[in-house]
């Protein structure tokens, strides 16, 4: 569900891009840290995207400036950098197991049973060894899952700029 929402944004975020700025590339995000002691002016380009776990990262260049409170230049920042975008913690279906009413006369003896839902979900995530495990074990035949489907969608807009 969370890879549709992200799908959907990405769509309209670039139908909305007007022609004339279809030529910059949308993937290089400003970044601009100002306190009192210095500033960072600079920005992250988007590279490429990945898998990393289960996670989604962008892989990027940081450029920038460092300058300390008075203004003076103390560096430049050119640094390869892999930023995660959607984290690996999550839940993934394990069990959803749904049976109807049960009616049993046996002898005399009437049993009614109301209808039973069983939805078992495992929590992956840091610390959560079982969530993780199970994840994994129902992911094991997901080569093209929508994460994979996900990076290969972003690195082709990527490529259009």
């Amino acid at each position: 569900m969370k890879t549709l929402a992200v799908i959907m944004l990405l769509v309209c975020l670039f139908a909305a891009v007007p022609a004339a700025q279809a030529q910059q590339n949308p993937f290089i995000i400003p970044i601009n840290f100002i306190s009192d002691q210095g500033s960072f002016i600079g920005q992250f380009e988007v590279l490429r995207f990945a898998t990393q776990g289960q996670g989604l990262i962008a892989v990027g260049q940081l450029t920038g400036t460092v300058t300390n409170a008075a203004g003076t230049v103390l560096g430049t920042v050119n640094q390869r950098l892999r930023l995660p975008v959607l984290g690996a913690a999550g839940t993934c279906q394990i069990l959803d197991l749904q049976i109807g009413a049960i009616d049993l006369n046996l002898l005399g003896l009437v049993v009614h049973v109301d209808p039973i839902a069983i939805n078992i979900t495992a929590q992956s995530g840091p610390g959560n060894l079982l969530g993780n495990l199970l994840c994994a074990v129902a992911n094991l035949l997901n080569s093209q899952g929508p994460l994979d489907q996900l990076v290969g969608l972003l690195n082709k807009i990527l490529n259009l700029f």
